[in-house]
């Protein structure tokens, strides 16, 4: 299937883009799930964005937002790149309205929140699911634009490059494989302009907020392609997700209490009722995330109880319900009223700040590449993200992308020299027995992951995930090669790519900054402000 525009994935990131792109050629949107299963969707916060002035709250602008950015980052943000994506979030906000995303309004003005590291109310939202309401306005949108295919349950493989092919040229992309899961045919897109926009890779983590769907797949697809990848180790853990201590396993730890709930006076506490985030920032429970995430498990470390908890009953009866109406629903589906009692709450695996090395508008290191949202470190994020920066981001660069793309790759016309590219080869469908392997490798990959690159880290427990590491890429890669694609041996075979990443960034960051705090070494090293890059030789 050959296209103008190849957009993998389909998020606030792909789907923006998508929409845009339509106007200018084919464009064909390939998800491996369902099209409202992306981290956008998820979201439940909002989308921070210094309004027009008339719209605002009275005193802010953009440098502020821009100087709270560049505080959040400790040190590693691109502060060019942070003005130029901070500035232009006014007007993407304006193209979400016009596809029929509804903000909350009050007066006729819209209701901006307050979120962790903020200075100022600039945080747009649907009360409490955000992100659904813009997915599903994308979604609509999408749907009804003409020149646009999409097309779900169709998980990219790899990248297809020229290099790959063996074409001793610049190296630039042709498209990718992908696997139809219905039929378990592997078909060929085609197209010299791709777009990752695949999101996040949370489910590298025992305990994440993310969906399923966020295993990383864009990343170790780029990286197996030779794109250059940066600043993995900067793993943020949402500091608030719900603990139910009568559930087990992983589902205990995944149902995230949005950054609002705290913008709107929720404080966290111990269980005595001690408000200790204080001792670590004396913004408290609206500090940044990485020192309220490093407090909360100090505290928990320190006290031995499982968890902490997020107090909201002493705002008015019913504030808690009229604001926050999904979280207050799914708390009481658990048998608690947040509006009566503090909610338990543990850090989770939340947003990865690194990713492909792009420029602002999304260029990778690999001619006709190109990853926009979560999937791309463009130096927005630094060293920790800015709370509801990540769906500005992926707005932005949708728009900044199509217009670079433009400009050097002429929609309509295809590389006249490109090879032929070869159909899939199928391995032998795995016994069923030999299957275990796959579900055994994702649990071990997992734990691991949780257990020695958490929010603390050691040398000694970098070293065990890297060499335990190894071994599974080994089994993994023999798996792999062996057998017919799944979705499963897909998924664990770039969660296993991505974890190798996080962990040899992780070790090569000899500091703690931001998001990667190490016991072996406590403070912040001027030497290592800079980003950790990783380029396969």
């Amino acid at each position: 299937m050959t296209s103008d525009f190849l957009v993998i994935g389909a998020g606030i990131a792909g789907l923006s883009f998508a929409i845009r792109a339509a106007a200018h050629g084919s464009v064909t949107v390939i998800t491996k799930g369902k099209l409202l299963d992306s981290n956008t969707a998820w979201a439940q916060g909002g989308i921070a964005s210094v309004l027009p002035e008339s719209l605002r709250e009275e005193g802010d602008s953009v440098e502020l937002h821009v100087a709270d950015t560049l505080d959040a980052g400790a040190g590693l943000c691109h502060e060019e790149v942070v003005r130029e994506i901070v500035a232009e979030g006014a007007a993407t906000i304006d193209d979400l309205v016009s596809y029929g995303t509804e903000f909350d309004r009050e007066s006729g003005r819209y209701e901006l929140a307050k979120e962790g590291g903020h200075s100022k109310r600039r945080i747009l939202h649907s009360r409490d699911t955000t992100g659904r309401e813009i997915a599903t306005s994308l979604v609509e949108k999408a749907r009804n634009t003409p020149n646009l295919t999409l097309l779900e349950d169709h998980f990219a493989i790899d990248l297809i490059t020229t290099a790959k092919l063996g074409v001793v040229t610049e190296d630039r992309v042709l498209g990718a494989y992908a696997l139809e899961r219905e039929s378990g045919d592997v078909k060929v897109f085609r197209s010299d302009r791709v777009i990752l926009a695949t999101g996040g890779c949370g489910k590298v983590y025992l305990y994440t907020t993310n969906p399923d769907s966020a295993t990383g797949d864009g990343v170790a697809m780029a990286w197996r392609a030779g794109a250059t990848i940066a600043n993995m180790e900067f793993i943020q853990f949402h500091p608030t997700c719900f603990y139910n201590p009568a559930a087990t396993g992983p589902e205990a730890r995944s149902f995230l209490v949005s950054e609002a709930v705290r913008g709107e006076g929720a404080v966290l506490v111990n269980a005595k009722g001690e408000d200790f985030v204080k001792e670590a920032d004396p913004r408290g429970s609206l500090a940044p995330r990485d020192i309220v995430a490093r407090a909360i498990d100090r505290e928990i470390k320190k006290t031995g109880a499982p968890c902490v908890f997020l107090d909201a009953t002493h705002k008015p009866p019913g504030f808690f319900h009229e604001h926050f109406p999904f979280i207050h629903e799914k708390l009481l589906s658990f048998g608690l009223d947040a509006e009566k009692e503090p909610i338990p709450v543990v850090p989770a695996a939340h947003y990865q700040c690194g990713g492909v090395v792009t420029d602002v508008a999304g260029k990778s290191t690999i001619r006709g590449l190109y990853a926009i949202g979560e999937a791309a470190c463009t130096g927005l994020h630094g060293a920790n993200r800015l709370a509801s920066n990540s769906l500005l981001e992926g707005n932005v660069m949708a728009r900044r992308a199509l217009d670079q793309i433009l400009h050097h790759y002429d929609p309509g016309k295809h590389a006249l020299d490109a090879p032929d590219i070869p159909d899939w080869s199928h391995g032998d469908t795995a016994p069923p027995d030999e299957l275990v392997v796959i579900y055994h490798n994702w649990d071990e990959l997992r734990r691991l992951m949780w257990d020695y690159v958490s929010i603390v880290r050691t040398d000694n427990r970098l070293r065990r995930a890297a060499t335990r590491l190894r071994n599974l890429k080994k089994e993994v890669r023999d798996f792999y090669w062996g057998h017919r694609v799944n979705a499963d041996i897909l998924e664990l075979r770039n969660l296993v790519a991505v974890a190798s990443l996080v962990v040899d960034c992780a070790i090569r960051r000899r500091e703690s900054r931001g998001l990667h705090y190490t016991l072996d070494y406590p403070g912040i090293d001027e030497r290592f402000q800079k980003d950790t890059i990783l380029r396969r030789f």
